[in-house]
């Protein structure tokens, strides 16, 4: 979610950053190009005063005013590199510097000079930008005696200070929005960690719970109120749920337990009533069978509801040897099916509760012998699987195996094959196993084995589940 949130709210505070750093920038650099047309209106009013005082009949003959303004114009375009000339309503000159300057007939000077001699003075010029590296300022000032318009004053100034104080400026303006931007992302991070925090809690619970671990709950200490009290709502579901989960396993132990002696006297009077009959009676044989299929779904279900309500007892367990253990036991069983028990493993540790990881491979490998006939192999192997930073266990046998519809439904309560029923069992026995590796941080996983058969692989986490850390490195692995 966060890798989902964090773009937008940055793409967001980038489009405000922008919509203020754009008229911001333009504006300063209109601020600096007034600033030189303040500059350059200044310059033009006293050289218009001193242009008053020319008379306009005295151009051909050497005169002192005309001398001194012409000095005058020479020393500024000398000083500042500004072209600048007064000049008739009729173009004609009064005195220029360079000498040789004439008002264009046309583009920015030409409207500044009508524009003057219309009584005002260049306020508005067209903006220079830091990229029109041949663009000149053009400023005109009117000339009034007597009140008419009697000259202008134009100037005509280079423009490389006036943009490179522009680029200066948004320099600063880029550098203050590359500041504010590091800062709203460093405020972005902050905010969506501290609104998600809750919510990458609440999922890992959810997981905890999910997996069976239902003594898991919320510390609903941060975060926003709303998702405070949406864990607060979440823990009071997860105690509803877990005390009506317990008051179920405490009804099917103790309904068990209760059926336990009733049935163990039933069967000592079939027993009994099977004396009184002749050898071989099928009826009493059925009834002895059913009757010990009945008391072995009760110890089933008995273990079910122990394995739900037990903590796993979790260790650093060395699982290729308890796996040969677990083999070892089962052979003079698979010798006397006449199907042969292979094993491939290897000594690796991971995190299991070796009580229940044991039961867990006695329901497997129980599994695997009961449907191989005689002739087959079932294969056991033990492997490290890195990309899952886990152990698997894995035992294939040579029996039917199951379709794919039959694939998804293995491993439910009670459940069992159509094709298998007249095998004994209670459907529980895989079902035990999930519990009680769920409740370790373990897997089972069920697949078809080619070109027929079962392949059940087991899987246990290297590292401790209720850490996330892996106690060879010390790394969390989480």
């Amino acid at each position: 979610m966060r890798t989902r949130l964090l773009p937008l709210l940055i793409v967001l505070m980038a489009g405000v950053l922008l919509a203020l750093g754009f008229p911001l920038a333009a504006s300063t650099a209109a601020s600096e190009q007034q600033r030189v047309v303040v500059d350059r209106l200044d310059d033009e009013a006293r050289f218009a005063a001193l242009a008053q005082f020319v008379d306009n009949e005295s151009r051909f003959a050497p005169d002192e005013r005309r001398a001194m303004l012409s000095g005058e114009l020479a020393s500024y375009h000398e000083v500042y590199d500004i072209r600048a000339g007064i000049f008739y309503r009729d173009n004609r000159s009064m005195a220029v510097a360079p000498e040789d300057w004439v008002v264009p007939y046309d583009g920015e000077a030409r409207r500044a000079f009508n524009e003057a001699l219309l009584g005002r003075r260049s306020h508005d010029p067209s903006q220079v930008w830091p990229w029109q590296g041949d663009a000149r300022l053009i400023v005109a000032s009117p000339v009034v005696r007597d009140g008419d318009v009697v000259a202008v004053v134009v100037t005509d100034s280079p423009t490389g200070d006036l943009r490179s104080r522009i680029l200066h400026g948004w320099l600063l303006i880029f550098a203050g929005e590359a500041a504010a931007m590091l800062l709203a992302v460093g405020a972005a991070f902050r905010l969506t960690g501290w609104v998600l925090r809750p919510v990458r809690v609440l999922d890992a619970v959810t997981h905890d719970i999910a997996t069976g671990r239902m003594n898991s709950r919320v510390a609903a200490t941060g975060g926003p109120p709303e998702l405070r009290r949406l864990a607060h709502s979440f823990n009071e579901m997860a105690d509803h749920v877990e005390d009506v989960l317990d008051q179920q396993r405490a009804f099917v132990a103790d309904a068990s337990h209760q059926l336990r002696n009733p049935l163990a006297a039933l069967l000592l009077r079939i027993e009994l009533l099977a004396l009184e009959l002749p050898e071989g009676n099928e009826e009493i044989a059925s009834v002895r069978t059913e009757g010990k299929r009945l008391a072995q779904v009760l110890d089933d279900l008995l273990d079910l509801a122990l394995a739900e309500h037990t903590a796993a007892d979790l260790r650093l367990t060395d699982i290729g040897a308890l796996t040969d253990v677990r083999i070892a036991s089962w052979r003079p069983v698979a010798d006397e099916k006449g199907v042969t028990l292979s094993a491939e493993t290897c000594a690796v540790t991971a995190w299991a509760d070796p009580v229940a990881l044991s039961s867990a491979l006695d329901a497997v490998i129980d599994n695997a012998l009961k449907f191989t006939p005689a002739g087959e192999d079932v294969t056991i192997a033990v492997r490290l699987a890195p990309e899952r930073a886990a152990v698997e266990i894995e035992v294939a046998d040579r029996g039917p195996g199951l379709t794919d519809e039959e694939l998804e439904r293995v491993g439910d309560r009670f459940w069992r094959s159509g094709r298998h029923q007249n095998v004994k069992g209670s459907g529980l026995g895989l079902s035990i196993s999930r519990v009680l590796l769920a409740a370790g941080g373990g897997t089972i996983a069920y697949a078809r084995n080619t070109p027929h058969g079962l392949r059940v692989t087991v899987g246990v986490p290297r590292e401790d589940p209720r850490t996330g850390q892996d106690p060879r490195t010390g790394q969390d692995t989480r």
